[in-house]
């Protein structure tokens, strides 16, 4: 059975393995990949809308000023850098290491790319968190919603792929068409599809995993 029809009873059964808690408990998805030689260099690093908005949106800090800056503070953006405190920002190393765990997603100006690699390239590079560009007249407000309501997919040579779906205060339909969405994602970009998934699991924070292994050897 495809692993598409399975997720909906997974995540129940993640559901009813979680004792109840007296705060919101994320859901998160992990695939352990096989048949894949992690030596040849095996990484990507994508970024997956979800169908239904978690109801803790993505964080987003954008790199901008002048109309772009003021297009921003109206869309809601988390954190907006200007280019001096940008220079500033590059000379405080601790600074710029909390600022690139902050925050889930960057956007930045197209012109001001060139120095946000300078003053936290070295810190977002390795977290994969490198600002998506931001053209002239770009629509923050539009790319601002894709952004909240989507999930960094990463891995850098290694098997195992953990991401957020949701939380407990989403119905299990919805927690498994955003399920569905990561995967479909995964599928595309696997030498095999499906066949390199060899087990996924469900589990809420403080639950038991919920596990299926999506793939059976084979002569078993």
């Amino acid at each position: 059975m495809p692993i598409s029809k399975q997720l909906n009873l997974l995540v129940k059964s993640a559901r009813e393995a979680a004792p109840k808690r007296n705060f919101k408990q994320s859901v998160e998805l992990t695939l352990v990949l096989k048949d894949i030689d992690v030596k040849k260099g095996f990484n990507f690093n994508e970024i997956v809308p979800l169908p239904h908005k978690p109801s803790q949106p993505a964080t987003i800090c954008v790199v901008a000023s002048g109309d772009m800056g003021t297009r921003a503070h109206r869309a809601g953006i988390d954190r907006i850098i200007e280019p001096e405190e940008l220079d500033r920002i590059g000379t405080n190393k601790r600074e710029a290491r909390k600022i690139s765990r902050a925050y889930n997603f960057f956007l930045s100006d197209t012109a001001l790319m060139p120095t946000v690699g300078r003053s936290l390239g070295q810190f977002l590079g390795p977290k994969g968190k490198m600002p998506t560009p931001l053209p002239y007249g770009a629509p923050i407000e539009a790319i601002a919603d894709r952004f909240r309501n989507s999930v960094r997919v990463r891995t850098k040579n290694q098997l195992n792929i953990s991401v957020k779906i949701g939380d407990e205060k989403m119905d299990d339909d919805q927690l498994t068409v955003n399920a569905n969405a990561v995967i479909a994602m995964l599928e595309k970009k696997l030498p095999q599809g499906e066949k390199n998934i060899r087990n996924v699991t469900v589990k809420l924070t403080m639950g038991k995993a919920a596990k299926l292994t999506a793939i059976k050897e084979e002569g078993r």
